[in-house]
């Protein structure tokens, strides 16, 4: 039984892994989208870098990494490697608590950031002004994945892979001692045996010599 939960456990963490996977893979793409279009408006208008478009990559790259890392820790159903797991995405769900209490509670919370020369910053705003409805259900849906798969990472490191061989059945176990239970086939030797040992005596050997006083009496 534990080791079905186990299993069960193991499947439904890369499941939920994966929807962080997806959020990472459509953040990829949608910025080298934007690299793509702020080449091809020319990059010596721009005297700084888009640190908008690069930011928005290298987050889209930590979710992948992250999504891999768990599906590793609960193929391995390692303590080690879901610690870590943990602790990745525990450090990811702080920074975006930390920065959508940023823009919730500040009014200014735009002046934290730099400038963007290319103004992609401006249109990803507008897109979310715009579908507000879907991009929060979006942004909820990762943040519950997020920490429902912190929740199996903790579950599955308490049963572990070991957890369960101390609850098995006593038909798989085996005692050292059952062959002294059993009849036990005797190994042959690795000498050969020897042929006189078996041989009976010849009768002159054991045969008793009759003494000389016998032999008179006989007369």
């Amino acid at each position: 039984m534990a080791r079905l939960l186990g299993v069960c456990l193991q499947s439904l963490l890369k499941l939920v892994n994966s929807v962080i996977g997806m959020a990472g893979v459509a953040m990829i793409l949608y910025s080298l989208w934007m690299i793509r279009v702020w080449h091809m408006q020319g990059v010596d208008s721009v005297s700084t870098p888009p640190w908008f478009i690069y930011t928005f990559l290298g987050l889209g790259i930590s979710f992948c990494l992250i999504t891999c890392s768990g599906h590793i820790a609960a193929e391995t159903a390692s303590g080690h490697c879901l610690s870590c797991y943990m602790l990745f995405v525990f450090f990811l769900v702080l920074l975006e608590s930390a920065i959508t209490a940023d823009v919730f509670l500040n009014g200014n919370w735009e002046e934290d950031f730099p400038q963007d020369p290319t103004g992609r910053f401006d249109e990803f705003k507008d897109f979310v002004k715009s579908n507000f409805e879907i991009c929060r259900w979006i942004g909820l849906l990762v943040v519950a994945a997020q920490a429902f798969s912190i929740f199996l990472a903790i579950v599955l490191r308490v049963v572990g892979p070991d957890h369960g061989r101390s609850y098995d059945s006593d038909d798989d176990y085996v005692p050292a001692r059952l062959p002294l239970l059993r009849d036990h086939v005797q190994q042959p030797s690795q000498y050969p045996p020897d042929p006189n040992l078996n041989k009976k005596p010849d009768t002159w050997n054991i045969r008793v010599p009759k003494t000389r006083f016998e032999s008179l009496n006989l007369r």
